[in-house]
């Protein structure tokens, strides 16, 4: 039971950044089209807090957990059925065209398909061996590895960066010219904060240069913006665009995703915002059809981009978003990537050593060992 409280803590680390989306390669002007719709998709989720534990609000989950076996299931063909759990909201929208194939059953494997509401559920299940693929935060995989003893093994990135600092001042594009700047955020002693302070290290700056004003609501420094433009807060999208449509004066200044990168160019770090795991003993027990998973789940999170207009309508009929409209417009803004094998190994890896150098917790007490990442 310690172990299992253990990891349920450490989950509240990293899920909040599982409710944003990124307006990756997109400029604020173009935030500012978008961004109420983006904000709307944000309430369908009601994942209006960042730093809670859950992804969306205390809405109904699809499947019951205490109702799955915590043996894998065979379906009446005597085919083993993939048990796939993921939090109801943004991250699983690039599992939704996934979803729809397994209920016409054209995919390769025999799917079972649960969106939950809440992370200590999620963990729980994991844990528990409810489950045999999650997707959840990048420094939960960590804390699962270690808190199971090597029980979990991670398969692919899902979800990268998704933090922006957000002001009108858009004199500022670089990190050291934070100096003698005061940044309003949210995620006190979890990602955003281990991010920011990563940065602004590597930039030569130090407690004494920056001051950090934590909130505990992403729309609580969202209200410091409003009322003072100059200010500069960190915020996740769509948080970060909402900002921006209710004063136009702001602008994405920076985006820490880019930075991080351009810093990392040696280490191969990047920063992740969700992974996919396996149960290590259903990957050795089933190898090929966790690489059919990899394969069926690349395609899915493709399908994206290359057809919003059906991923849109799938999504409001999986109940993510309310309206396949919204969820068009908020597409465009989620951060929804594939990486996997030796990419997916260096760039989680890189990640997981910057949170460690920050707070060893954050990743479950040590890095993980080569054989949490599945490199075939």
């Amino acid at each position: 039971m310690k172990k299992l409280i253990s990891i349920i803590a450490a989950a509240a680390l990293g899920m909040s950044l599982l409710t944003g989306c990124s307006a990756t390669g997109k400029t604020p002007s173009e935030a500012d089209k978008t961004g109420a719709a983006v904000s709307e998709a944000a309430a369908a989720d009601t994942a209006a807090n960042t730093d809670t534990a859950n992804e969306t609000g205390p809405t109904t989950k699809t499947d019951s957990a205490n109702e799955t076996d915590s043996a894998s299931k065979t379906d009446p063909a005597n085919e083993t059925v993939i048990r796939v759990t993921g939090l109801k909201g943004p991250t699983t929208m690039g599992l939704v065209k996934l979803m729809d194939d397994a209920k016409k059953g054209t995919t390769e494997n025999s799917y079972e398909f649960t969106m939950v509401t809440a992370a200590d559920e999620l963990t729980a299940m994991v844990a528990g061996g409810k489950t045999d693929i999650a997707l959840l935060p990048a420094n939960v995989s960590g804390v699962l590895y270690n808190k199971t003893e090597g029980g979990v093994t991670v398969i692919d990135i899902n979800t990268l960066g998704v933090l922006y600092l957000v002001s009108s001042d858009t004199s500022i594009q670089t990190m050291d010219q934070l100096k003698g700047k005061t940044i309003y955020l949210t995620g006190k002693g979890a990602t955003p904060e281990y991010a920011l302070r990563y940065l602004l290290t590597r930039a030569g700056l130090s407690d004494a240069d920056v001051t950090l004003e934590f909130k505990s609501e992403a729309t609580e420094v969202a209200s410091v913006l409003a009322k003072d433009p100059d200010s500069i807060g960190l915020l996740p999208q769509p948080f970060a665009a909402a900002a921006m449509v209710q004063n136009d004066k702001l602008s994405l200044i920076m985006d820490l995703s880019k930075v991080w990168d351009e810093g990392q160019k040696e280490d191969g770090g990047r920063l992740v915002t969700g992974v996919t795991i396996v149960n290590t003993e259903f990957l050795k027990a089933h190898p090929d059809q966790v690489n059919t998973f990899l394969k069926e789940h690349e395609a899915s999170i493709a399908f994206t981009s290359e057809d919003p207009d059906t991923t849109a309508s799938l999504i409001e009929a999986a109940g993510i978003v309310a309206k396949a409209p919204i969820a068009k417009k908020a597409l465009p803004y989620c951060s929804l990537s594939f990486l996997s094998g030796e990419e997916m190994k260096e760039a989680l890896s890189g990640y997981l050593k910057v949170l460690f150098e920050q707070n060893p917790n954050s990743v479950g007490g040590k890095l993980p060992d080569d054989d949490f990442y599945y490199v075939q």
